[in-house]
């Protein structure tokens, strides 16, 4: 039996008009689907000198030539946006182009909860997906060439209701999804987990299954379409912060007659449990953070509605909910009581993919070269892995596992965020996970040092490298160490690069994670300047020659240093908060209340916004906005 893959990119060019989103098939021996924007941008040609047979030049840090152009790492940006893998579906011939199946005038992208995610579900030759225009459903077959996509919802004369995390329901014949409605107030939207028909060619209004509360993700059905798993929460928290597991009872009818509530119920256990998923077997797992503050993989026993911890590690098996449709573990096939579960999970700074076994408790690690990984889905013996490394730009990879499903027998990349990359290998800067003191005694933070490189040119031995230190988004984001062209920009020509990984950052547990928690401004700005500081100290960067930058909320962190501190020199914000009232004021929904648990009271809002103390800037800083953003 062939099976058939999902995958969902984009790639993000300088550009008035919105990305356009396709599906596409690419196969590899199996069916594959994925999107992708259609505008493309070649890089440059490379013309290098051989460091082999020529000694360096001398000459200063920041001054090196290097083919890594503007244009290379535009032409790099490609992003994927999830996978899924089906059972069915015919193979096709190995080292075929990868062929659209949307047609061009549709783009795959949602924009539930301002950041979509899951945009698309697949079954068998069936393919639904929200389009990106109107925000509406369509199905498509991916049978045939040439099929057109035909909408399964209302038109609401413009993009107003929007659909995300959905799957298919054969026991009724429907598609389950999260519904979005801005229709009476796009900054309070109303979200609900809803029933669109599929048996009948005329459009209906969506059912509601679930509803009343701020927020919906995760609609997950067992096998036989009999109970129904679902993530939700309330306003002022985040899903990060806290959120509930539930599981309710479907009657002949398709509606939901009970309801248990799994984990997140107890005010005595502070937890934020993600991804359930049903096993063949009809046995619900999920994922929470309870007990060691870090999210592991743990199975609910129905009978005495209980959860069990299935490997106990101080390492994160999945990330924020910062989009919807995460797939951070899948099911094997497996015979016997046992279950194995294709993981990852996140310690010290880098990911790992490994094989768990609920019954023993056993974790089998799996070599292969992504020291990055995000969704994974799985196929009998093949693994479909989304992952990076600092060689390796994103990817999707087919990895093969032998019979006992504990190693892997072939690993094989089957597509690539940037095929060309490679071919500037030889200026990559190879990413130093580095501990600094924080300001506060005793805690530590991290980032990822990047040193200048380059096969040609070197800087004389008195010579201290100016340093670029970049603040990421979020905030409650993280940084990796995976292959980022916008960094070896700046390193291939005699730069240093920091990537910050600041209190308040995710895959190091609730712990660090809270440090942020009425602190935004303060603690990462601190942990910033600390990093500066502790990389000069270290002889790794010229105290006269910091600069600073960041997008979004690393905007902020960048504006807030530059304003309350003297630490940089210049910097460069791109489209980042100045004012945090503004924000809190005309944000969409999802993070409305985002801002209380991080800043505080009026006081705090007023105080921390650099907007107020524009008197204060005293280096040059360049501002990048977009039109369309008004906060």
């Amino acid at each position: 039996m062939a099976f058939s893959a999902i995958a969902s990119f984009s790639r993000f060019t300088v550009s008035t008009s919105p990305s356009t989103y396709r599906l596409c098939l690419n196969p590899i021996g199996r069916r594959v689907v994925f999107t992708i924007c259609a505008k493309k941008i070649h890089p440059h040609s490379l013309t290098t000198m051989a460091s082999s047979t020529i000694e360096k030049l001398t000459a200063p840090y920041g001054s090196w030539k290097s083919p890594i152009s503007a244009d290379v790492v535009s032409g790099a940006s490609k992003r994927l946006g999830g996978s899924a893998v089906d059972a069915h579906g015919q193979g096709e011939k190995p080292g075929d182009e990868p062929t659209d199946i949307t047609p061009k005038e549709f783009g795959v992208r949602t924009v539930a909860q301002e950041y979509g995610g899951g945009a698309f579900s697949i079954s068998g030759d069936t393919v639904i997906f929200s389009n990106y225009k109107d925000q509406r459903l369509y199905r498509q077959s991916i049978k045939s060439q040439g099929s057109f996509p035909v909408p399964i919802t209302t038109d609401y004369g413009g993009p107003v209701v929007s659909y995300a995390d959905g799957v298919f329901d054969s026991r009724f014949d429907r598609f389950i999804t999260v519904m979005e409605d801005r229709r009476e107030s796009s900054t309070n939207a109303t979200t609900t987990i809803v029933a669109v028909p599929l048996s009948d060619n005329t459009i209906q209004e969506p059912k509601i299954l679930v509803s009343g509360n701020d927020f919906y993700a995760f609609p997950r059905l067992d096998s036989n379409g009999e109970r129904i798993a679902w993530l939700e929460w309330s306003h002022p928290n985040m899903p990060w912060d806290k959120s509930q597991l539930w599981v309710g009872y479907i009657s002949e009818n398709g509606d939901i007659y009970k309801r248990v509530c799994v984990a997140g119920s107890d005010p005595t256990i502070v937890e934020s449990p993600t991804e359930p998923k049903w096993s063949s077997k009809g046995e619900l797992f999920f994922i929470t953070d309870r007990k060691n503050g870090f999210w592991n993989l743990f199975k609910w026993i129905e009978s005495k509605n209980e959860v069990l911890p299935l490997y106990p590690l101080n390492a994160e098996f999945t990330k924020p909910l910062w989009v919807f449709g995460i797939n951070s573990y899948d099911f094997i096939e497996s015979n016997g009581d046992k279950n194995l579960i294709a993981c990852s999970y996140r310690q010290n700074g880098r990911s790992y993919l490994g094989i768990l076994n609920d019954t023993q408790h056993s974790l089998s690690l799996l070599d292969i070269p992504f020291t990055d990984i995000d969704n994974i889905s799985s196929w009998k013996h093949t693994l479909i892995v989304e992952g990076a490394s600092a060689t390796h730009p994103s990817s999707v990879a087919k990895v093969i596992l032998d019979n006992c499903k504990l190693e892997v027998v072939d690993f094989k990349i089957v597509w690539s965020a940037s095929t060309d990359s490679l071919k500037y290998e030889s200026y990559f800067s190879s990413p130093e996970l580095i501990e600094f003191p924080t300001e506060v005694s005793g805690q530590n933070a991290y980032a990822y040092y990047y040193p200048p490189s380059n096969p040609v040119y070197q800087a004389s031995s008195e010579e201290k490298p100016p340093l670029l230190l970049k603040s990421h988004g979020g905030p409650t984001s993280e940084t990796d160490g995976s292959l980022n062209l916008s960094i070896q920009y700046w390193t291939s020509r005699g730069w240093a690069v920091v990537d910050v990984n600041y209190g308040g950052s995710t895959g190091y547990g609730r712990e660090f994670r809270e440090r942020l928690l009425g602190s935004w401004g303060i603690v990462d700005v601190n942990d910033c300047c600390s990093c500066a500081k502790f990389l000069v100290e270290s002889g790794k960067a010229d105290p006269e020659r910091l600069c600073i930058t960041g997008g979004s909320a690393g905007g902020y962190t960048t504006l807030a240093a530059l304003a309350f501190r003297d630490t940089f020199k210049a910097g460069a914000s791109l489209y980042g908060v100045a004012d945090l009232s503004l924000l809190r004021a005309e944000t969409h929904k999802f993070e409305s209340r985002y801002l209380d648990n991080l800043v505080g009271g009026e006081k705090e809002y007023f105080e921390r916004s650099p907007i107020n103390f524009v008197d204060k800037f005293s280096c040059p800083i360049i501002l990048f906005q977009g039109l369309e953003d008004k906060v």
